[in-house]
């Protein structure tokens, strides 16, 4: 079971990441005119590639991590509070999904204020994932 912990962790470290840098982007999106050409191109491509490449690695953390939990058979309600918030955090991946077909559509849904905001709700999840997870505080 340690070799899925393992693989869970490595593939939760890397959808963070994703998580972190994608919303990023989009703050970038909002600041650039429709118009922009190659910048905003670039930009796209990049959001693109990245969601892409980020979507198998969510699926894999989450798959590593139900295999923990039907493995050890955790219990308890810290565990049903983090599942929520993973719940939560694939909607917001779905939800980065759907701003960026807008974007690619030439849409601009918000300002890169709101992004900015918007870009900050993985780390307030992550932070309470692990204190849920190290502390099972309930």
């Amino acid at each position: 079971m340690l070799w899925v912990k393992s693989f869970h962790i490595i593939f939760v470290v890397s959808w963070f990441a994703g998580l972190f840098y994608l919303p990023r982007i989009f703050v970038n999106l909002a600041m650039v005119p429709v118009d922009a050409g190659a910048e905003r191109e670039r930009l796209l491509l990049m959001a693109g590639k990245l969601y892409r490449f980020v979507s198998p690695i969510g699926v894999l953390a989450i798959i590593f991590g139900l295999w923990l939990w039907f493995g050890y058979g955790f219990a308890g309600d810290w565990l049903h509070a983090k599942t929520a918030l993973v719940a939560l955090l694939v909607v917001y991946h779905l939800w980065c999904g759907e701003l960026l077909k807008r974007f690619s559509a030439g849409e601009n849904p918000r300002n890169h204020v709101w992004f900015r905001f918007f870009n900050e709700v993985p780390v307030l999840a992550l932070a309470a994932i692990v204190i849920l997870a190290v502390l099972k505080p309930f």
